[in-house]
């Protein structure tokens, strides 16, 4: 599949009613009647939001009689799915390299702080024992 592809299915899923009709197919095939129910729309627009979900590859309706089950394609959810854990793989790097990096600076403070904390302490600078 494409980034066209991919575009596609995005676009699909951006329709509300479009969501909610792959979330609930996750759950099982339905015929388009069934998928209808929930929805105060014709038959016909149930028909126009199929087919774009069909258009993006994320449904399919088998050829033959009437009522066909409407069934959600694994194959686009995985498409998607590739893509967001590319994304999240470089997201959770440059998190990484940022931690490191503010660790570092902390870890600087640190040293910091305790170098100059004993070399400026006044007791340590008279103390009996130094003597």
């Amino acid at each position: 599949m494409t980034t066209d592809t991919l575009s596609r299915v995005f676009a699909a899923l951006a329709d509300p009613t479009r969501c909610d009709m792959v979330a609930r197919l996750a759950e099982g095939d339905a015929t388009v009647s069934q998928l209808a129910e929930p929805y105060r729309m014709t038959l016909q627009a149930v028909y126009k939001h199929l087919r774009v979900l069909e258009d993006a590859g994320l449904v399919s309706r088998p050829r033959g009689p009437q009522p066909r089950p409407v069934r959600l394609e694994v194959q686009a959810l995985d498409l998607m799915d590739s893509w967001i854990e590319r994304h999240r793989d470089r997201v959770e790097r440059r998190n990484r390299r940022l931690d490191a990096v503010l660790a570092e600076m902390n870890g600087d403070e640190h040293e910091q702080d305790h170098g100059d904390g004993h070399r400026s302490r006044p007791e340590a600078a008279g103390h009996p024992d130094d003597s």
